[in-house]
């Protein structure tokens, strides 16, 4: 039987055949039916495969591929079922998506609308594991040259965790029973939907805080942090392995102790942190000493100090007496001065008394030389010098002048002048004259029998006429 949509005698147009009841479908009524009949068909599904091509877009929207050994299936995740994720989706992952099969008429393929995404069994979130640890290790962020070495004795802790678990107890406990110390607590979700978000803002915000001096009011900033954690499945402690907690973990500029879960338990936040502890109590007993212990080491010091500054003194003493009986005894160095001292002392006797001998001889010489005409002699030659000299001295006094009525012209403090330019530079005078003297100054612009006048007539001037109302100022 022909088939009705095949002509043997193709034509330019397309006419309605007789018996032909089949109408042409447009490509979007083709589109819309085939997505219509996907989605009644199949509705919520349940796939699991790899994920490939994984991106993210800025609308907060992510596009991926599913795959298997044999078949490759596109999906999207819309933003608000993004949010809900509690891991980070990766390349070769292995996941379990749930969501609604439907087509995708712009391109005229099918896909998986993922409306939840879960890791397909233990064995998929140790690769996604294995796969985090390595990229991060790349970016260097588990060096062993960013390790900051802890502080001896941190004056401020601070701690990163739930405030209500047991952990926060087992901390304050322990640093309590080794070393009180002031804690700061940073309240966070350390499971479940947000907690590595939490965890992340709470590093960052601890590093953050300035160093505020006492009695500001503000948080004091820790000198160590400790992030906590009790144990768990890995899937309880996966918030510790988000990238966004170990990069704030590796750029934290405070030295981090991580103490997530028990001793057999790892995270990727114990290879950022400075310091890995087994357990939440074990960090407290990392993060500060035993005070008794500190106390006794303080007082050993002390003995030893103590004992090595006794031990100085008696090597001290013990060289000062080996020195002291090496020196010559006393006696033996004064003796020569003493017998030096003595032989001066009997010269110095025999030549006082043999000076005194001569200086008496001299004076009996010279004794009988003193005759009284001789002294008289010399007293009379003596007399009349003395006279010509004070003659000489009344002869050049010059005040002797005064008594024939000359007058010596000085300044106030005495200096005789001699000149009137000398005069009138000194401008106040004293004239010297036999019986007193008579203070005087030099008229400069007016003569001095002129000058009394000259005030006068001032005086007159200045005076208020009788017209005038006198005034007392």
């Amino acid at each position: 039987m022909p088939d009705p949509f095949l002509d043997d005698d193709p034509r330019l147009l397309a006419e309605q055949r007789p018996g032909d009841n089949a109408l042409a479908l447009s490509v979007g009524e083709l589109s819309f039916k085939l997505k219509r009949m996907v989605e009644g068909e199949f509705g919520h599904v349940r796939l699991r495969g790899e994920i490939s091509g994984y991106k993210r877009a800025a609308s907060g929207h992510a596009y991926l591929c599913l795959k298997d050994e044999s078949a490759v299936i596109d999906g999207v995740m819309w933003k608000g079922q993004m949010a809900g994720l509690a891991f980070a989706p990766q390349d070769g992952v292995e996941v379990i998506a749930t969501g609604k099969l439907t087509t995708y008429p712009g391109r005229s393929k099918y896909q998986i609308v993922i409306e939840r995404m879960e890791l397909a069994g233990a064995g998929a979130l140790m690769a996604l594991f294995e796969k985090l640890k390595a990229q991060l290790a790349a970016d260097g962020l588990f060096d062993p040259a960013r390790k900051q070495r802890l502080p001896y004795l941190p004056r401020t802790i601070g701690v990163v965790t739930s405030p209500t678990g047991a952990v926060i107890r087992d901390i304050l406990y322990r640093l309590e029973d080794r070393c009180p110390s002031h804690v700061v607590v940073w309240p966070v979700k350390v499971q479940g939907q947000g907690a590595a978000e939490e965890v992340a803002a709470a590093i960052r915000g601890f590093d953050a805080l300035p160093a505020s001096p006492a009695g500001s009011g503000l948080p004091p900033r820790p000198d160590l942090v400790i992030v906590a954690r009790g144990g768990g499945s890995i899937e309880d402690l996966w918030a510790f392995n988000e990238e966004v907690v170990v990069r704030a973990v590796a750029a934290c500029s405070i030295p981090i102790i991580s103490a997530v879960g028990h001793e057999t338990d790892t995270t990727l936040c114990d290879y950022a942190a400075d310091l890995r502890a087994p357990t939440p109590t074990a960090a407290a007993e990392l993060a500060v000493p035993v005070l008794a212990d500190l106390r006794l080491t303080v007082q050993s010091h002390a003995a030893r100090t103590l004992r090595c500054a006794s031990r100085y003194v008696e090597r001290g003493r013990e060289r000062l007496g080996a020195t002291a009986r090496l020196l010559p005894k006393r006696d033996a160095l004064l003796g020569p001065q003493r017998q030096r001292a003595d032989d001066a002392g009997q010269r110095l006797d025999r030549a006082l008394e043999r000076r005194i001998a001569a200086a008496r001889g001299q004076l009996d010489r010279n004794g009988g030389a003193l005759r009284p005409a001789v002294l008289q002699r010399q007293w009379e030659g003596a007399r009349h010098r003395l006279e010509a000299t004070w003659r000489l001295a009344q002869s050049l006094n010059p005040d002797a002048v005064l008594d024939r009525g000359y007058a010596r012209v000085t300044t106030r403090e005495g200096a005789t002048l001699v000149s009137a330019d000398a005069a009138r530079a000194a401008g106040a005078l004293t004239v010297r004259f036999r019986d007193g003297t008579v203070d005087t100054v030099v008229a400069s612009d007016e003569s001095p029998v002129d000058r009394p006048k000259a005030e006068r007539a001032r005086s007159r001037s200045a005076a208020p006429s009788r017209g005038d109302q006198p005034t007392l100022l």
